[in-house]
């Protein structure tokens, strides 16, 4: 079903984070809690909150719409199985930077956000 307003947006974006959350929370990888770090910090981090979230290879990235159709904004994320905290402009590729700490990283990717367009809101 495509997202029609603000408010559906708002509710698809909130909805999926909360599963990526619960997912993080139930791997049993060696690395599951470095990915739980980072999806919890991307959360926390207002910006990023409002973004759609979605990953492909464990790998976070963020839309300014919901599924079906995807418009990726900004620069992907990932929680390495070293400990480490990865920030690229392409998938799995931390050009960016390497971080010991998810605060870091997040903080790089909100950065490096383009300006506008800005997610739908109320």
């Amino acid at each position: 079903m495509p997202i029609h307003s603000a408010a559906d947006y708002t509710r698809e974006t909130e909805s999926e984070w909360q599963l990526l959350r619960t997912e993080a929370s139930e791997l049993s990888y060696s690395w599951a809690p470095t990915y739980r770090s980072l999806i919890e910090t991307a959360y926390a981090e207002p910006v990023l909150r409002s973004l759609y979230p979605f990953t492909s290879h464990w790998a976070l990235r963020f839309s300014t719409t919901a599924r079906p159709e995807l418009t990726p904004t900004g620069p992907c994320l990932t929680a390495n199985s070293d400990g480490t905290y990865g920030v690229g402009t392409g998938m799995l590729t931390p050009d960016l930077g390497l971080f010991a700490a998810p605060r870091e990283a997040v903080a790089l990717a909100v950065h490096h956000l383009p300006p506008g367009p800005e997610p739908l809101t109320d």
